[in-house]
């Protein structure tokens, strides 16, 4: 009965997402890696141009990393498009152009944890498998009256998916986190589900804190060895610069030595490439 009042819930207030409107395994894998650790709203535009450029993996690989850097500009966490190429590259090489649908052969694809490869078996292929992210982590939690392992995440999510339903089911549990059972004031009185929660109304703790699946605070980004290589990522995707200004970029003139070993980070993590005393992406 609770699949049946989630996913009624869930056809009548589901969000219409781009990535929804398709089961492309390399639109579903392109969305998974822009959505880590990244709100939908800012995803939004910058995953339907990125596609609308590279809408296969072959063409993603044929791309310069400078190109694909250059694109993701403002969407933050470079190293993802990095390794959405380098993936992008290896499904060519390994899988004839075909984003494979196995566990195994996911996690082998640079970037691709656990959870994006769940995400791309359930939303891209309809395999009956849990999708645990922050909002489905947090609902576990509470429906089940308290904290849980990871594994102990992932084995109650892979027991309710319905059969046949993967794909609906998951799209549900997340819109259910995102819309009603939400981190701060839950829609206890407005959730479809509401009789088959532990924790629904309760004034003890809740139990999603620290829970498995469910993030913590990230460390503010102003000031930040973020935003610094944001900086300097967003100079380079202008135009190639000096090291001697790479200091100005970043807005670190007075940390010189913060800069160089920030400089040196990119460069060990193939984002920025040096020539002499040059600097540009890739």
């Amino acid at each position: 009965m609770r699949h049946g009042a989630l996913i009624t819930w869930w056809a009548a207030e589901r969000r219409d997402l781009p990535w929804r409107r398709t089961h492309d395994p390399w639109l579903v894998l392109v969305s998974e890696v822009m959505l880590q650790q990244t709100q939908v709203e800012r995803v939004l535009p910058y995953f339907e141009s990125f596609v609308e450029r590279w809408p296969t993996p072959q063409r993603c690989a044929e791309a310069a990393l400078s190109e694909v850097l250059a694109a993701w500009q403002g969407l933050g966490y470079p190293r993802r498009a990095r390794n959405l190429r380098r993936t992008a590259t290896l499904i060519t090489q390994r899988h004839g152009g075909e984003v494979p649908s196995g566990l195994d052969d996911l996690g082998d694809l640079p970037g691709i944890g656990p959870y994006t490869a769940r995400a791309v078996q359930a939303f891209a292929f309809g395999i009956d498998t849990g999708v645990v992210d922050t909002n489905v982590g947090r609902i576990l939690a509470r429906w089940t009256g308290h904290r849980l392992t990871a594994s102990q995440a992932q084995r109650i999510a892979d027991e309710l998916v319905p059969a046949g339903e993967g794909w609906s089911w998951n799209q549900a549990m997340m819109d259910l986190g995102n819309r009603i059972c939400t981190k701060r004031t839950p829609r206890c009185r407005d959730c479809p589900v509401r009789k088959w929660c532990a924790w629904a109304g309760s004034q003890g703790p809740d139990p999603a804190d620290r829970s498995a699946g469910v993030s913590t605070r990230q460390a503010p980004y102003e000031g930040s060895d973020r935003q610094a290589r944001g900086r300097l990522l967003a100079a380079l995707s202008e135009c190639e610069i000096g090291r001697a200004h790479a200091a100005a970029a970043m807005d670190l003139e007075h940390d010189e030595i913060r800069v160089q070993r920030l400089v040196s980070e990119l460069i060990a993590e193939g984002l920025i490439t040096a020539d002499g005393d040059q600097l540009r992406l890739g």
